[in-house]
């Protein structure tokens, strides 16, 4: 399709900037909505007062509170926040593309959908609400939903951990392990669903482009890591050791335990759909994920 027009819900952050400055460089043009004022952006309060602006083409929400955001603490209040800040902007979104020319709805989930265990899981896998952060993914997904009857094209992408050098879990761990005193989380068997930041992106794109791309995708690499592994690869990329693993009662006591599973816990997706639509994977490896993340001259396998 013709993309001329892409709104985008979460433009700020570290995904979004990303999307916006991919369709840029492609001569898109974007508008972010945000709390904060500027150029190329509307508020929330717009978007209800308003609708999109008339000549909306295509919409993308990421927009989100960050879950492992340390400076809050976990309260009722703050997982309401966490609650709010994606539900509610993306049925925003899906009803304010009800009355607009918008051909394509693009959003954002996560693997937490799915329940941690050696159960290996693809975008047709269902999966029952079994705690908080589940629970949050099962009513995302259902505030994405545009009312029977419409034309607009719909994609959910349930993304893993994302990695890149400006923002996400890179930006939060980058220190210790350059410091020599990374190593993996818990006992670091845990599966961790991951995918590079550029991938991420391109996959957006794909989907806003493709007509023939719907419904929920898997947003993870298709190499399939635990914790102990994607530590052991990117210590090694950094040249740095990796001797000290991050107890669970260090993390319980932090994070508070019902955050803390977000780290001690994982699972095993796989992006089957991703795949047999033809998606093309710049980094389908940790390896090669690693070296262009920390600057280092590694072949891509």
């Amino acid at each position: 399709m013709a993309l001329q027009h892409v709104v985008i819900g979460g433009g700020t952050g570290f995904i979004g900037t990303q999307i916006i400055n991919a369709l840029s460089r492609q001569g898109v043009r974007c508008t972010c909505i945000s709390r904060m004022p500027g150029p190329n952006r509307m508020s929330w309060h717009d978007l209800e007062c308003h609708g999109l602006p008339e000549d909306t083409t295509a919409v993308i929400n990421v927009a989100g509170q960050n879950v492992l955001d340390l400076k809050q603490r976990w309260s009722e209040g703050f997982k309401q926040n966490v609650i709010n800040s994606r539900v509610k902007t993306t049925k925003s979104l899906s009803e304010a593309i009800v009355n607009s020319k918008t051909s394509v709805f693009v959003t954002i989930s996560g693997v937490a959908y799915y329940k941690p265990n050696e159960t290996e899981y693809t975008e047709e896998s269902k999966c029952e609400k079994y705690d908080f952060l589940s629970e949050l993914c099962h009513k995302w997904e259902a505030a994405a939903q545009v009312p029977q009857g419409s034309n607009v094209r719909q994609v959910t992408i349930r993304s893993g951990v994302v990695l890149g050098k400006s923002g996400g879990m890179i930006k939060q761990i980058y220190l210790p392990f350059f410091l020599g005193v990374g190593g993996p989380i818990g006992n670091g068997n845990q599966y961790m669903p991951w995918i590079h930041i550029e991938d991420l992106v391109n996959m957006f794109l794909f989907s806003l482009k493709n007509n023939n791309v719907r419904g929920i995708l898997n947003g993870v690499a298709p190499q399939i890591v635990t914790n102990k592994e994607f530590t052991k690869v990117f210590a090694s990329t950094m040249g740095r050791p990796a001797f000290f693993p991050v107890p669970h009662f260090a993390l319980n006591i932090l994070l508070n335990k019902e955050r803390a599973k977000i780290m001690l816990e994982g699972q095993k997706v796989v992006p089957k759909r991703v795949k047999e639509l033809g998606f093309q994977y710049q980094y389908p490896d940790i390896k090669s994920a690693c070296a262009e993340i920390l600057g280092k001259n590694i072949t891509k396998t």
